[in-house]
């Protein structure tokens, strides 16, 4: 199971809005002038991520709780995100190249069959995205900021 701490923003009726910060290891990475996924980095939303899970404990806001959810679960959905456009660039750009032998041809079909699977996978995605086995599941439960106190002797 695939763990990540995050924040609780708001409880209400059962529904927790939870805050979880988007984490690279660009930071401890000294190739980053070299590093594709840098640049990705640098290009890609700054902002954190806010989800919605149930939550049967009354949480307040600023508690911390762990998430978990399964790799079986990750690993389809990257292979879904992934696999669908590349499966679909390489038929569709097959099947134009097969009709109209020309170059200009299998270009367009690629790109026509990319993003039809992505299309595709979108579709698919919000099918299955809400079954039980694709949604995280609240772990363990920090104890409250208000409830935390830490003495020093001066």
């Amino acid at each position: 199971m695939m763990r990540e701490w995050a924040t609780v923003v708001a409880w209400q009726d059962g529904i927790a809005t939870l805050h979880s910060e988007a984490k690279t290891s660009c930071s401890s990475c000294s190739a980053r002038k070299g590093c594709g996924s840098h640049m990705l980095n640098k290009l890609g939303p700054k902002d954190a991520h806010v989800m919605q899970i149930p939550s049967e404990k009354p949480l307040q806001p600023g508690q911390r709780v762990e998430l978990g959810i399964r790799e079986s679960s990750l690993l389809g959905s990257a292979l879904l995100v992934y696999m669908t456009p590349l499966f679909g660039l390489f038929v569709v750009a097959g099947l134009f190249q097969m009709l109209f032998h020309t170059d200009l041809a299998a270009a367009s079909g690629a790109l026509l069959g990319g993003v039809g699977g992505f299309i595709l996978a979108k579709g698919i995605s919000t099918l299955f995205g809400d079954r039980e086995a694709f949604q995280p599941v609240i772990l363990n439960v920090a104890l409250p900021p208000d409830l935390l106190r830490v003495e020093t002797e001066a």
